[in-house]
């Protein structure tokens, strides 16, 4: 699919998409929690039905509901087969891995798209030191598992992503881990192990002590399951919520409902930016308004990413439109994305005529107001769809994004929602 976007002022209400870094892990806690949850505003993304996927062909029941819930109905982990495939989602992949590995079935892991060509070499190196049996090719996927996963006292490296902690802590929390420590080095990301800890307490999963991010210690204490149902509600996203923030700083004015400024989600520091560079900004309980309806010149700003990795796609589209060159923390975390975020954002922002230049761990952005009219492409990557999107609506002509449907990962309704706003979409000669 591809979209063109011509430019636009826009003005309206939105509610943010579900978050799926909240649903994914909402999945996990309701397949290993081993009873009923009703989880309230589930998301649709791919990266969401993948998790559903999975949790499924562990053993978890899962109905929609007319309402558009779900109910999700879990005895633990019993597979139903010898497979699972985690499409295209890097936190699936990185979550799931320990839960597959609690069953004592041989497993095969599979993905999909980009995911085939991400390292996976911590696996090969943490699960032998649990009793998992693991073969991997040549560090990439598929992964084939025999559990089960014993807890152990172990150390592992946060450098590359916080997800595999994540799962690990699940793993830990249903294997009922006792006087054991998860030690880690070089721990990045942490509001998303934030993120997993919240969600691990609302569905009763047995807590471990966080130790500054340092280490995680489960007690000698045994857990008890949770009984009845569990009621979750997934929070809404910060990460598309930015596009739709940035949106309304560069264009206009938007008013996104459902963020939560107190959510543990790393990518509420988008607000820091924004007030940054100098846009009318109004932070409620669950509503942000930015903009006011008239075009400002907006002030480059310096901003770390390094624990918001995802900021950078929305970052860059908000510099993009700045007076003078803002820098970005942070890019050694874009190396292993859906594409090299890093090298992505250079190449496809300067068919626009941005300037963006990359040294050691920071990236610069010399803003030009307007962008250029271009022809683009997603690189398969939701995220460079939605930036690209979101710069043009103040462009000096149509942009032309090809294979923009890469949003169905994360935000499949990305682009009218940028219709509900008042902004010009065109797929192909039609209009949304």
């Amino acid at each position: 699919m591809n979209i063109t976007i011509s430019p636009s002022r826009i003005q309206g209400s939105l509610r943010a998409p579900a978050s799926k870094s909240s649903m994914q892990r909402a999945c996990a806690a309701a397949l290993v929690s081993g009873t009923k949850t009703h989880i309230l505003n589930p998301g649709s993304s791919n990266d969401d039905k993948a998790a559903l996927g999975v949790i499924q062909a562990l053993g978890a029941g899962v109905e929609l509901l007319t309402d558009g819930s779900l109910l999700v109905q879990s005895r633990g982990i019993q597979p139903g087969g010898d497979f699972v495939n985690c499409g295209e989602s890097g936190l699936g992949i990185r979550m799931f891995a320990p839960l597959v590995a609690l069953s004592t079935h041989t497993m095969t892991i599979e993905g999909e798209g980009s995911l085939l060509n991400r390292p996976m070499d911590f696996f090969d190196q943490i699960f032998p030191l649990l009793g998992v049996e693991v073969r991997s090719n040549m560090g990439k996927l598929p992964l084939r598992l025999k559990g089960p996963l014993v807890p152990s006292n172990i150390l592992t490296d946060g450098s590359l992503s916080s997800q595999f902690l994540t799962g690990l802590l699940m793993a830990y929390a249903a294997a009922d881990a006792r006087d054991v420590t998860i030690t880690v080095e070089n721990l990045k990301s942490k509001p998303y192990i934030d993120l997993t800890l919240s969600v691990m307490r609302e569905f009763g999963l047995k807590l471990p002590e966080n130790r500054g991010y340092r280490s995680f210690y489960f007690s000698p204490e045994k857990w008890t399951r949770p009984w009845g149902t569990i009621e979750y509600r997934v929070e809404a996203d910060w990460s598309g919520g930015a596009f739709l923030l940035v949106a309304g700083a560069i264009a206009g004015e938007s008013h996104v409902m459902g963020l939560d400024p107190d959510s543990t989600q790393a990518d509420k520091a988008i607000l820091q930016a924004l007030q940054d560079c100098g846009v009318p900004l109004f932070v409620g309980k669950h509503e942000i308004h930015v903009g006011d309806g008239q075009k400002k010149m907006l002030k480059a700003f310096h901003f770390d990413a390094t624990d918001c990795p995802d900021l950078f796609p929305p970052l860059v589209a908000l510099a993009s439109h700045c007076h003078g060159s803002s820098f970005i923390k942070g890019i050694s975390r874009l190396t292993h994305k859906e594409s090299n975020r890093a090298l992505t954002l250079q190449e496809e922002f300067g068919k626009m005529g941005v300037d963006i230049l990359l040294n050691d761990d920071v990236m610069g952005i010399k803003g030009v107001g307007a962008v250029q009219a271009a022809t683009v492409h997603s690189r398969h990557d939701h995220r460079i769809a939605m930036a690209a999107a979101v710069a043009a609506l103040d462009a000096t002509g149509p942009v032309c994004i090809e294979q923009s449907d890469a949003i169905r990962k994360s935000y499949p309704v990305f682009f009218e929602d940028l219709k509900k706003l008042g902004a010009s979409v065109h797929e192909l000669d039609s209009i949304f």
